[in-house]
């Protein structure tokens, strides 16, 4: 008998911090394996839309209520996350007030987009680049094949 596996489905939240000069974004340092800085986020649960799962994925990591802005792109490289095959869609949100590490942050920091990209764990190096695009120059992802 063949079982059928598939990607998870993860959404990733790019958050503007509005209430700021120069709306800078907060990243979370992660708690868990694999460490490092990222992008706050999570997995979507049976049964949720990806769009709410990315407003509770940022109010569970960083205690923010976020208003999603846009969808800034997918990214499904096999290789994004080295635990399993996962599938992100990752949106651009913004907040008012300050976060506060929570539930998978050991911390959060807020980054202006002048130090952008960073180091960071996962693919979100990649994301930051071009979410990058998008802020400065409205530009789409580019799809990649490979």
């Amino acid at each position: 008998m063949h079982t059928l596996e598939t990607p998870h489905l993860v959404t990733d939240i790019i958050i503007e911090l509005v209430d700021l000069p120069d709306r800078p974004i907060v990243l979370i340092e992660r708690k868990f394996p694999p460490y490092g800085l990222a992008i706050p986020g999570g997995f979507v649960d049976v049964g949720e839309r990806v769009e709410q799962a990315a407003i509770r994925e940022a109010l569970e990591e960083t205690t923010l209520s976020v208003t999603l802005k846009a969808l800034l792109g997918i990214y499904s490289d096999p290789a994004r996350d080295r635990r399993s095959h996962t599938a992100s869609a990752v949106y651009v949100a913004e907040a008012h007030g300050t976060p506060i590490a929570a539930d998978d942050a050991q911390a959060v920091r807020i980054v202006p987009v002048a130090e952008l990209p960073l180091a960071m764990a996962f693919d979100h190096a990649t994301i930051l680049e071009d979410y990058l695009q998008f802020r400065h120059h409205g530009r789409c992802t580019p799809l990649r094949f490979g």
